[in-house]
């Protein structure tokens, strides 16, 4: 009852914060202390794998088109027991690293009864235990993850023509999902197979966390368990490649939180991505009143993913896509977000509160920044800031679709 309690006021508390969070921490802005030395540092969790040049950059659209300095936009309050980021409708399953306190800031390790199977691990020791075909060109895989302490799942859709016999490979897209979700959302509600099937490219979706932070956790400085973005850059990527044939010329595409982790790890691991896509991503995290909006509706984690907003401010600056825009220098970047208000996929009586309008309006205000910070700069992007819209499918499939030819193009897939 008492975390119930406390959560509640948390959150009730977050309009008045929001207001006097950034005063308090233009103040306190240098006092960055406290990120671990670990693998939350700003330089990333791996070393860098060698490009193949530059991606063929698409000329931005019309709808692009922004200021030079981020909007002084009113942030709206998040209303009581609502999650504004959501992009599912789900709830954490038994084995899901987040929830699981046990675990929190131990050692990586494999989870117990892992063993040892016959395809071929990952450097730390991550190693897949089952696969479950899905369909003709769908499979699950679980994979025993010591960044994660636990066995999680993978969807993986693979080219017109893969045997597991292959001696090719074949460019491949990460698809990351948003917060309260899980890693079959995208072949369920995104329309992978009908936008991406017809190409011979393959589809890596992982599960990536209920609270959908992707990132290592801060846990109090000492870092460890869950180590989201050691798990999605190192153990899934080499998985894919030294099991399924995955290529090396790869995109990162996501929604929502999803978005942020395909942008971020673009930006952190330069030169493993042609191409990175965000759809409603949180793009600005470290914005006036966001940090202490994002750190009250993460259930259950709080502080523990970035750390305080104040005291390790340098830490939430590493993972925030617009402070480090220009590190997307080379490749090619598709934004696109709403601004909450009711528009043609949504019902148009849908009251201001609601957790689609307030997300997509706070992730709206974050993409502007992004676009803005962009073009200062001097790094050509492609946004589609298309005004009226909420945080749903509906949109992100039509996003997928319009970004897709200029991602298929980077990474070489075509028509097969």
């Amino acid at each position: 009852m008492k975390k119930r309690t406390d959560r509640k006021i948390a959150i009730a508390g977050t309009a008045a914060a929001a207001v006097l969070l950034p005063t308090v921490m233009v103040g306190l802005a240098q006092a960055g202390i406290g990120v671990p030395t670990g693998k939350s540092e700003a330089s990333g969790n791996s070393q860098p794998i060698p490009s193949f040049g530059p991606a063929t950059q698409p000329s931005p659209q019309a709808s692009a088109s922004a200021s030079a300095s981020p909007k002084n936009t009113k942030l709206p309050s998040v209303p009581l027991g609502t999650n504004p980021f959501t992009s599912g409708n789900g709830s954490p399953n038994a084995n899901n690293p987040d929830a699981n306190r046990g675990n929190r800031g131990k050692k990586p390790h494999l989870p117990a009864g892992a063993g040892s199977g016959k395809y071929l691990p990952a450097k730390d020791g991550a190693a897949i235990t089952e696969l479950k075909k899905v369909n003709s060109r769908m499979f699950d895989v679980t994979i025993a993850s010591p960044a994660l302490g636990a066995a999680v799942k993978t969807r993986v859709m693979v080219p017109k023509g893969w045997t597991t016999k292959s001696t090719k490979t074949w460019p491949v897209v990460y698809a990351y999902h948003g917060g309260n979700d899980y890693w079959t959302s995208w072949s369920a509600k995104g329309d992978v197979a009908k936008i991406i099937g017809p190409y011979n490219a393959m589809v890596v979706m992982p599960d990536g966390g209920f609270n959908g932070s992707y990132s290592n956790w801060y846990n109090g400085g000492k870092g460890g368990i869950p180590e989201w973005e050691t798990f999605h850059t190192e153990e899934v990527v080499q998985l894919m490649e030294r099991n399924f044939r995955a290529g090396t010329t790869r995109a990162a595409i996501g929604l929502s939180s999803g978005g942020q982790g395909a942008i971020t790890y673009a930006e952190r691991h330069q030169g493993m991505f042609k191409y990175a896509a965000s759809y409603s991503g949180p793009l600005n995290i470290t914005a006036p009143g966001m940090p202490v909006i994002l750190t009250s509706m993460n259930r259950g984690a709080g502080t523990a993913i970035w750390g305080d907003p104040i005291l390790a401010r340098s830490n939430w600056r590493a993972h925030d896509a617009t402070v480090n825009v220009a590190k997307l220098k080379g490749i090619g970047v598709y934004v696109s977000c709403g601004n909450g208000q009711p528009g043609p996929y949504d019902d148009p009586t849908t009251p201001p509160t609601h957790g689609g309008r307030v997300g997509e309006q706070l992730a709206g205000t974050m993409n502007e920044n992004f676009v803005a910070a962009a073009k200062r700069a001097g790094v050509p992007i492609t946004a589609h800031l298309y005004g009226p819209g909420m945080h749903n499918w509906s949109y992100w499939k039509r996003e997928l679709a319009l970004s897709w030819p200029a991602i298929a193009k980077s990474i070489g897939a075509r028509k097969s």
